[in-house]
């Protein structure tokens, strides 16, 4: 698998990062914005979200429905997608028209018109974008954790925004924040597929034209050391209990990254996982059930969720109450340490076969300053995780005296009450 990328800053600031594929006829493309739910205040709680938006209601030279229509024209669809730390707008399209879609992406991204009428239209659809999340709360439960994990700090919320946020904010407003965030220093250009790199350089300048906003990185704000252990529950009419524990992680640029994710397939990563077998497999106390791990600047997320009706919520913590014990106490096997490994790598093998996959390992790396590193220099940090280290990550990560808990469903006391199982002073958190 030939993997060179090339990468070249323009002096407007304007990263450009890309990865040729002979073997390939498409093409995607991704513009990476460094604006997220993590770089806003309370006041613009959802202003990245609402934006992103409103790069879809149409430039100065398109409207939203011709924007439409030409990637309807080319087989291709356009997205965008909102992180904490990061916006970006992508397309995977034939290399003959990839330069076509640059162009139309590029104004999306540098000239949005952010016109009253349409701001009014779209607050309309991301409210009820809002209304559909608040009703589902198998998603709704992780910003519930997110809340209780990071408190106030702007990664404990939910990067949709508030209603209040999404429907006071003025055009002028939006229109600011976009030209204060989408910055020639904070946006990265990234192509994988049928591409030359010369050419991506070229389209970039052609199409930035005068648009040159000075301007860097944002820098997040400093999340508070340690971990303080919360209780959070929302009371809401389900069929099921909705629970996720969680505490603070590692950050992106720990060398620790390759034996956390060792660690989350052993963990509830993977349908032979502990937690799978377990709570679901063995004793069917669950249908959805699984651990999840993230990372951002200066700090990361480590947790675990499940999904289980009423009379079964004791049960089932009791038997995650066990397996993260086991977990601290004795580590995992090497039979384990094994399987996961091979596990890491031919997930990182078998996705990097996608164009679009290789396009957001590029953006996402280059507008975070990490390294890019290649398959051989993955696998080779994947095969050096021991035992010990995985060992001593679960201990320092999952330790129950860290854990916040997060629930959804219709009796807080039989929530809290389960939580005994896992922590005792879990259960009596704040």
């Amino acid at each position: 698998m030939r993997e060179e990328h090339r990468l070249t800053e323009l002096s407007s600031g304007v990263r450009v990062v890309t990865e040729s594929m002979d073997s390939v006829r498409s093409a995607a493309l991704g513009f990476w914005i460094g604006t997220g739910s993590g770089f806003e205040d309370a006041d613009r709680a959802g202003l990245s979200h609402l934006l992103e938006h409103m790069l879809f209601r149409g430039t100065a030279r398109y409207e939203s429905l011709e924007i439409d229509q030409i990637f309807d024209g080319m087989g291709a669809e356009i997205n965008a997608g909102t992180g904490k730390e990061t916006t970006s707008v992508y397309s995977r399209v034939l290399d003959v028209h990839l330069e076509r879609a640059f162009d139309v992406m590029a104004d999306m991204v540098w000239r949005p018109k952010i016109a009253d009428e349409d701001l009014s239209q779209e607050r309309e659809i991301v409210l009820e974008e809002i209304a559909m999340y608040e009703d589902d709360p198998q998603d709704r439960v992780f910003d519930v954790l997110g809340e209780a994990t990071f408190g106030d700090h702007p990664l404990g919320r939910a990067i949709i925004g508030t209603r209040e946020v999404v429907a006071g904010t003025p055009a002028a407003e939006i229109r600011d924040f976009h030209a204060a965030r989408y910055t020639t220093g904070n946006v990265v250009v990234a192509a994988a597929g049928s591409i030359d790199h010369d050419r991506i350089v070229e389209l970039v300048q052609q199409t930035l034209g005068d648009t040159v906003r000075p301007g860097g990185a944002l820098e997040p704000l400093a999340v508070p050391g340690g971990a303080v252990a919360r209780r959070r529950f929302l009371a809401k009419e389900t069929e099921q209990y909705h629970v996720a524990l969680g505490a603070p992680g590692i950050a992106r640029d720990d060398e620790r990254r390759f034996a956390l994710r060792v660690l989350d397939n052993v963990l509830g990563g993977t349908s032979s996982s502990r937690l799978f077998q377990e709570v679901r497999e063995q004793r069917g106390l669950a249908y959805s059930v699984y651990s999840f791990t993230g990372s951002y600047a200066g700090t990361g997320q480590v947790g675990l969720y499940l999904g289980t009706r009423p009379d079964n919520v004791k049960t089932a913590l009791q038997v995650v109450g066990t397996e993260l014990d086991k977990l601290l106490a004795d580590g995992i096997t090497a039979e384990e340490l094994d399987r996961s490994k091979e596990n890491v790598k031919g997930r990182v093998v078998l996705a990097l076969e996608s164009t679009t996959a290789r396009m957001n390992r590029l953006g996402s790396s280059v507008l975070a300053d990490m390294p890019i590193l290649t398959v051989d220099d993955v696998v080779e940090r994947i095969d050096a995780v021991t035992l010990d280290d995985v060992a001593a990550l679960a201990r320092e990560l999952y330790a129950p005296e860290r854990l916040s808990a997060a629930g959804i469903g219709g009796d807080e006391t039989v929530y809290r009450t389960a939580l005994e199982a896992v922590s005792p002073t879990l259960a009596e958190a704040a």
